[in-house]
């Protein structure tokens, strides 16, 4: 790393999360390394005849964001064909991009609808019904997924799919019918999300070239978002190294701008310790490059050990054989010293995983690092076990899109600890930030950035108490400085220190000093990673690399913003959607085939109107405005 700069930024406010020096006002980057930060004066003396020297005009500079659990790679191969309904402030919105996207879809492609939205955040508070979705497409296949709880499938999908009266059940799932015996294109998970997720897969995909572009795409959206780095943790049907091999080409090809440490994910229920034995032969943890490389197993070590976070269900019990099974692999992982991550929602699992563990440990003493993912209900005990074993926990903001669902189920007080990031902090448990993007949450990392510092769910429900928000120094510390940690690379990511990456992202406006709805409205206007711009707007646009357009031609990707940016000032104001919003009337049971829960949940959870800069403010909805 040579002392004098290739890049200076400066006249800028960086909080750098270097303890030694936490506020700067530049920086200075050689080699694709921060060489030094400090003053204007301090660091532009370093310039030599060569150094690009960029001023960014007062903005925050904040590290670049890392999501510590995501599923990046599966979400890049189907980005260009899904349809986003993050920040649609109401549902005649959604049905109308819906129509309009079904009308462009050639045969024999569905319209997807995946993750991110919530039906809390449409001025209706409601789901879309079956019919509505027949009358918005009528000819086009439309699968909607609500969450790991629900997909509605439209007329035209069930028939693609030969869903029929005579089609049963599968495993922990429900396909409805109605009082006929036919199907009434709502599946359900009845606990497992198998049914939602299989279905998903029996969709055509994309060709090759198309998932390349797809993939550019969605890291291009990424680092908009001011991400520079994820953990990617793997997923069904996502088999390694054959489905690795679009993001491979692309770090071939030196396309890659975002950092990915990804897991493998066991696949075959029944084989997943073969699945294990045969991957801990083909590779090892860090093997790869500083863009791409492996990062141990998980996040589903074994599917007997599922417990799917549909709190619209009672609590899943993973099966009797979970033990053993788990025991065997994890005792696999240890002995050729392979991190690994493992989902859990439940207190109630993670205590039957750590017993597990403990009993390994103790024949075959862990080396490396493990993840506890989700731990919506963990207890203080169960964290305890956790530090004493050397793992961390990977939070993300699930619960901002299913807190009204908690708190119907299980009562506002349990959901004031859900989970208790701010006790996992005071333990001095390594704590990750992250999504869980794409097929529930958003891959929208500053929804969890405002979770964090509110305790708002998406419709504006107060959540926690005082003890379990974060300042925004701490939120953001989480989601880079606390997230390397999950890839065992904090020390050279995470904190704008002198040998760190020139990781870094500068804001559209002031993060740590903005009222907090406008939060949510945050995103980078110049990104950088390892030194190199891989985003850049406005002032900064020019510096950015060129991207082809999105393929294929019909894609949502062309003709539509990208979620953070869509503006609600065609919106109604909330007072008067919510006259016409419900489809099934008062007489309505609980037990609702249409959208499966009682629709007091979101009814008896009012739109938040009296703050003028609330989620939807008195004027409707003022969250979005750009």
């Amino acid at each position: 790393m040579s002392n004098t700069p290739e890049t200076i930024l400066h006249n800028a406010r960086i909080t750098t999360l270097d303890r030694q020096n936490p506020e700067a006002q530049a920086i200075a980057i050689s080699g694709g390394r921060i060489l030094r930060t400090g003053s204007d004066n301090e660091i532009m003396r370093l310039a030599g005849s060569g150094t690009e020297v960029i001023d960014l005009g007062g903005r925050r500079v904040i590290p670049g964001l890392n999501d510590s659990h995501t599923h990046l790679i599966r979400g890049g191969l189907n980005y260009n064909m899904e349809l986003r309904w993050e920040n649609v402030p109401s549902l005649a919105d959604a049905l109308r991009m819906l129509r309009e996207q079904a009308e462009r879809t050639p045969a024999p492609q569905w319209v997807r609808v995946v993750g991110g939205w919530s039906e809390f955040q449409f001025a209706e508070r409601r789901m879309p019904t079956l019919d509505e979705i027949n009358v918005a497409a009528p000819d086009t296949p439309v699968f909607v997924l609500h969450l790991y709880a629900r997909a509605l499938l439209n007329r035209a999908a069930l028939n693609a799919l030969g869903i029929t009266a005579e089609t049963p059940n599968p495993p922990g799932g429900v396909i409805e019918k109605d009082s006929n015996g036919q199907p009434t294109g709502m599946l359900i998970a009845k606990p497992s999300a198998l049914i939602l997720y299989s279905t998903l897969a029996q969709g055509p995909t994309l060709p090759v070239d198309d998932q390349i572009n797809s993939t550019r795409h969605y890291m291009r959206e990424m680092n908009r978002l001011g991400i520079t780095s994820v953990i990617d943790a793997g997923g069904g049907g996502q088999n390694f190294p054959d489905d690795y091999d679009v993001i491979q080409r692309l770090h071939d090809d030196d396309q890659l701008t975002v950092r990915i440490a990804y897991n493998l994910f066991a696949q075959n229920p029944g084989q997943e310790l073969s699945d294990y034995e045969r991957w801990v032969a083909m590779t090892e943890p860090g093997a790869g490059s500083d863009m791409l490389r492996m990062n141990g197993a998980g996040e589903n070590l074994t599917w007997s050990a599922a417990d799917f976070e549909n709190f619209l269900e009672p609590r899943p019990t993973p099966a009797p054989t979970m033990e053993a099974e788990l025991e065997r692999i994890v005792e696999l992982l240890a002995t050729n010293e392979w991190p690994f991550r493992i989902h859990a929602t439940y207190d109630e699992t993670i205590d039957r995983f750590l017993s597990v563990f403990e009993r390994v440990n103790g024949n075959t003493p862990f080396r490396t690092r493990f993840i506890i993912d989700h731990a919506e209900t963990i207890s203080e005990r169960n964290i305890e076990r956790i530090k004493a074993l050397g793992g961390g926990i990977a939070t993300q903001h699930r619960m901002a899109f299913q807190g009204e669902y908690f708190v119907d189920r299980y009562g506002a007080e349990a959901a004031k600890a859900t989970p208790p990031i701010a006790k996992m902090l005071e333990m001095d448990v390594p704590v990750g930030g992250g999504t869980d993007a794409t097929r529930v949450a958003s891959y929208d990392p500053w929804v969890g950035l405002h979770w964090l510092t509110t305790g708002q769910t998406l419709g504006g429900l107060p959540l926690y108490d005082e003890d379990n928000v974060l300042s925004r120094e701490d939120a953001l510390r989480i989601w880079t400085e606390g997230s390397a940690w999950f890839s065992g690379e904090q020390d050279v990511k995470g904190t704008l220190a002198p040998g760190m990456y020139a990781d870094l992202a500068a804001l559209s406006a002031d993060y740590m000093t903005i009222p907090a709805p406008e939060i949510r409205q945050l995103n980078a206007v110049l990104t950088m990673v390892g030194g190199r711009v891989v985003y850049g707007e406005g002032d900064f646009a020019d510096r950015a690399p060129p991207l082809p357009p999105a393929s294929p031609s019909w894609s949502p990707v062309l003709d539509l913003p990208s979620p953070g940016q869509r503006s609600a000032a065609a919106a109604a104001a909330a007072a008067p959607a919510t006259q016409m919003a419900r489809a099934c009337h008062d007489g309505c049971a609980n037990s609702c085939g249409i959208h499966g829960h009682d629709h007091g949940i979101a009814w008896n959870n009012p739109i938040p109107v009296k703050d003028l800069k609330s989620f939807w403010g008195a004027l409707g909805c003022s969250c979005f405005a750009v």
